[in-house]
């Protein structure tokens, strides 16, 4: 198909080295890291030329093809004991998922300092219907389910605050398609986010 061909060779590789710059300049050497709906883990293992961290993956659905090691779970109870990782990250990942704030809980448990997200964000006109066509021919053919869950910035931060994460970071403009696609496709339709893991009875270091 043309558009999946156009996709692979103007967006596919520049998306993928973009934020994995972004996501590793949040993280710091030695650290052992999580990644949510990792898919294949192509982006942790860009990640990993960055920055001298370890990324463990996992999955509802296990690719023949895997950057990383990658685990495959059922999608709600992550397989893993409280705070066995430094950083949890979901790059994608959350706007498939009809209950956000679910896999969110879990990975506060297993999470001891900070939550990393890219995801997409409902702003603008037609930008349902924007996304919808980027989820679709970037996913579809991989067999991921396309739940087309798309928050405003308001719905996001109110999760926030309900789980007691404290964003750090947020930024909304990450340029991630070449001229002309990004007249369409940017648009501030993508925001990544650092959050700050607060557990009661538990003072945060990087706590104001």
């Amino acid at each position: 198909m043309l558009t999946q061909k156009l996709h692979d060779k103007f967006v596919y590789d520049r998306r993928m080295n973009l934020l994995s710059d972004i996501i590793s300049s949040q993280l710091h050497d030695g650290e052992k890291v999580l990644d949510i709906g990792c898919g294949d883990g192509k982006i942790d293992y860009l990640i990993m030329q960055k920055k001298n961290v370890k990324i463990h993956g996992v999955d509802v659905l296990l690719r023949d093809k895997r950057y990383i090691p990658v685990e495959e779970y059922d999608g709600k109870l992550l397989p893993f004991n409280d705070d066995s990782f430094d950083v949890v990250i979901f790059i994608d990942v959350l706007h498939h998922i009809e209950n956000q704030i679910d896999i969110l809980t879990e990975a506060k448990r297993v999470a001891r300092e900070i939550i990393i997200i890219k995801d997409h964000l409902l702003k603008g006109v037609l930008a349902n219907a924007t996304l919808k066509f980027m989820d679709y021919f970037g996913n579809a053919h991989y067999g991921v389910a396309l739940t087309y869950n798309y928050l405003d910035k308001t719905t996001w931060e109110s999760i926030f605050i309900k789980l007691d994460l404290d964003p750090k970071i947020w930024v909304d403009k990450l340029n991630l398609y070449p001229f002309p696609f990004n007249l369409l496709f940017d648009r501030k339709l993508h925001f990544v986010t650092n959050l700050l893991v607060r557990k009661k009875g538990v003072v945060h270091p990087l706590a104001n």
